[in-house]
Order: C-alpha cells, then sequence, then structure tokens
C-alpha cells in the first residue's frame, strides 16, 4: 500500500510517497499548473495508481483545483487540519524543524499510522458544491455590507447625526437605496440643509421608492432642517468626503449581496433535497442553502445524527477530570452551520408552535436564551438528518408530539397566542 502526502503553497508543492514501511518511496516538487499536475498523477501511476484502487492522499486544504484533479474517480483524498499536522510533525521530531519536503512525509504518514481516525472528504454532487459556494460568498458578502455600514454609521455619528435620524425608521437603515441616496445628495450636515422639497423628492424616487414620497420628502426636510451641532465647515467638507468613499464600498457591497442572493435563489431550488429542506419551519431559500452548503448532499458523510449535532456544535461536550466534570456547549465546530442554525432556530418560534412550547418549556426549565435556542437547534438538526436519510418532508406532529399537545392544553385554558418570551421569570443559573 502506497500512501501520498502533498504540502501545497501558492506556486509550488512538494510530494511524497511513504509504503507501509513508512519508506520514503518518491518525493518531488511540482509546480500549481496544468503541467506540475500531470507530473503528480504520472508519479502515482508509476507507483501502482489505478483507476479502482487509487492511492490515497492526504493535503492541507480542502479547495482549489489541485484538490480537484485529485477528486476525479474513486480517489480518497484527506484534508488533514494544519494544527493535527503540526501535533504530528513534533510526533516524528523534538529538534522543532520544519521544512516543506518534511511536512509531505508527515502528511503522507498520517494516513499510514492513522487513517481510519480522518475523514475523506465528502462525495457531494457538483450541484451541492456549487450551492455552497454561492451560499457561503452570499453570507460573506451580508457580513462585508453590514461591517461597512458599521464604519459608515460611526462616521456619521461624528459629524452627521441628521442622516441616523432620517434613516432610523427604515428596515436596514443605511442599506436602504433610498439612504444610500439621500447620503449622495447631500454629504454633509449643512448641504442637507439646504435640500428643497423637489430635491428630497426626486432623490427617493432615484432610489426605487413607489409610495408615501411625499410625506417621507416631508419629514426628511424637517429632520435635516432641525438644530444639530456642527463641525468646523473645512472639517465638515472632509469629513464628507471620507463618508462618500465608505459610501462607494457600500453600494458595491449591496450590490454584490443583492446579486449572490438572486443567484442562490435560482440554483437552490434545483436541487432534490431543497423540497425536504423547505419543509422545515424557519428555513428559507436563503438559510436552507447555508445549512446545505455546509452539511452537503453526500448521505455517508455522517454516520448518525449525533455526528452532525457535534459537527454543528449545537450537542453538548463533558469534559471530566479526577473529581471535577462540567457540562458545557461545544467551541470546536462549524461557525458557519453553527450561526445558520441559531437564526433557524429563532425564525421557527414563530413558524411552528411545537418549536415555541420546546422552547418554553426549557427557559422555564431554568435555561438563559442562548442554551434554549441552541437546544431547539440540536432537536431541528437531528429531525433534519432523519428527514434525509429516509427522504421526508417534515411533519410538525411527529416533530414535537409532546409540545403541540401542551399548546393544545394551554389553548383550551385561554393561555395561548403569548410570545415565545411572555410569561417568563429571570432563570435560574445553568450551564
Amino acid at each position: 500500500m502506497i500512501y501520498c502526502g502533498i504540502d501545497w503553497a501558492e506556486r509550488t508543492h512538494d510530494v511524497a510517497l511513504v509504503d507501509d514501511a513508512g519508506t520514503l518511496m518518491a518525493k518531488r516538487h511540482i509546480t500549481d499548473d496544468a503541467a506540475g499536475y500531470r507530473l503528480l498523477l504520472e508519479l502515482l501511476a508509476e507507483h501502482g495508481d489505478t483507476e479502482e484502487n487509487p492511492i490515497p492522499v492526504a493535503i492541507e486544504t480542502s479547495r482549489g483545483l489541485l484538490v480537484a484533479v485529485l477528486r476525479t474517480g474513486k480517489r480518497k483524498v484527506f484534508a488533514i487540519d494544519p494544527m493535527a499536522a503540526a501535533r504530528y510533525r513534533d510526533r516524528h521530531s523534538v529538534s522543532r524543524k520544519k521544512s516543506d519536503p518534511g511536512d509531505a512525509l508527515v502528511l503522507a504518514n498520517i494516513l499510514r499510522t492513522d487513517m481510519h481516525a480522518h475523514r475523506t472528504l465528502p462525495n457531494d454532487s457538483d450541484l451541492g458544491r456549487a450551492i455552497a459556494v454561492l451560499a457561503r460568498a452570499q453570507q460573506d458578502a451580508l457580513w462585508n455590507r453590514q461591517q461597512i455600514a458599521n464604519q459608515l454609521r460611526s462616521l456619521l455619528r461624528e459629524y452627521y447625526p441628521a442622516a441616523l435620524d432620517a434613516v432610523a425608521k427604515w428596515e436596514n437603515g443605511l442599506c436602504r437605496p433610498e439612504a444610500r441616496e439621500l447620503l449622495k445628495a447631500a454629504p454633509t450636515p449643512s448641504r442637507a440643509a439646504r435640500l428643497s422639497r423637489t430635491q428630497l423628492h426626486a432623490a427617493l424616487k432615484r432610489a426605487g421608492r413607489k409610495r408615501g414620497i411625499e410625506a417621507e420628502a416631508n419629514r426628511i426636510r424637517d429632520v435635516f432642517r432641525d438644530e444639530w451641532a456642527h463641525q468646523p465647515p473645512l472639517i465638515e467638507d472632509a469629513l464628507g468626503k471620507q463618508m462618500l468613499a465608505l459610501l462607494v464600498q457600500l453600494e458595491a457591497a449591496c450590490t454584490a449581496t443583492d446579486d449572490l442572493a438572486k443567484a442562490v435563489e435560482e440554483t437552490f431550488p434545483q436541487h432534490p433535497d431543497a423540497e425536504i429542506l423547505l419543509s422545515f419551519p424557519g428555513l428559507g431559500i436563503q438559510l436552507a442553502a447555508r445549512v446545505m452548503a455546509e452539511i452537503g448532499d453526500d448521505r455517508s458523510r455522517f454516520a448518525d445524527a449525533r455526528g452532525l449535532k457535534a459537527y454543528a456544535g449545537s450537542s453538548p461536550i463533558t469534559r471530566a477530570s479526577g473529581k471535577k466534570s462540567a457540562i458545557t456547549r461545544r467551541w470546536v465546530k462549524n461557525d458557519r452551520l453553527n450561526h445558520a442554525g441559531y437564526l433557524w432556530a429563532f425564525a421557527s418560534l414563530r413558524a411552528s408552535a411545537g418549536a415555541n412550547a420546546h422552547y418554553r418549556r426549557r427557559r422555564e426549565r431554568g435555561d438563559w436564551h442562548a442554551a434554549a435556542q441552541r437546544n431547539l437547534f440540536n432537536r431541528m438538526i437531528g429531525q433534519l438528518h432523519h428527514c434525509l436519510q429516509g427522504r421526508r418532508r417534515y411533519d410538525e406532529s411527529l416533530a414535537f408530539p409532546t409540545s403541540l399537545e401542551a399548546t393544545d392544553s394551554a389553548a383550551a385554558k385561554g393561555t395561548a397566542g403569548r410570545g415565545p418570551y411572555s410569561g417568563m421569570t429571570r432563570p435560574r443559573a445553568r450551564s
């Protein structure tokens, strides 16, 4: 049996092949281009690599063209965490020496000795992987948009609080087209105070507003002409130019977010699992696509629901040593999936009576808000694993039978209809 380790870099890669006894069979330095990939495949073929019995490969990344080339056919590709590879390096040497060929040899030996302890890259479909690319990109664009909006808000607080007051009642605030058009028309409070109703009316129309334009123009004009503190004129003009530069970045971030959201809406419904995911309460197209992006569509990726829960970070973890024992939340997890799970659990409180009752029951037992939502997410993602494995849609009566009975009982007593936080006292301390 031959094992391959690849230490990858931006322009070149180091390859090492070892046999069952740990003997170095070959090593090679290849370039990151088509010629280098061809040289790698030829090297593997020289040492017994065939389509029926391919040589397994260990590499410290799961992305890129090199990984795409290696994943063709039935080859097992192992993405080894760089921190784990560093620990294996210390296992073979105490001098703390490091080199790229040495790292490739360490990766090959990881497969030789501990291949059973590592997981191959999931065999997701091309459509599933395309959805993952778009969903992650849309999530990154959304976070980037919010970061720039926060920078813009902080800057406006320094010299232009009237603008923040004018957009405060709008959902998404500074990210709305109306807010961006107003800031372009009046980058400083002095210019904003001189805007006429006609100019404000035109700015709102350019932003795409259809209704209530006259009332909004009058309201914004009153806000801009109210009494506000001002910076000295030169400083105010300089801050206005800085604001316009940030506004250009925000415009680009908003456009990227909207375009990627449309791409997700077009691609995600084409997947066979989309119907199952969208049947769950609290999951819309964007959030369901994020969940699929992280769990994939390879049914063999998780042996059972417990593995998926641990991967999502929703299940608790026990730390015990001697007489001490503690049950805490997981810190090592898929952060993207965990973030999507928090939004999913929160949205399901209104979309599902059973999820709402489950959440309230956890709060009444002493859980804090975050702990109760994590417990709800843990239950929901376990149900998602069951539905995906069995190819069946979500069924509320099977998901929360006890919770629904409790809800029906509360309705009979006239206590139904309250929100997820109503009727709750301060919870007791609980880990």
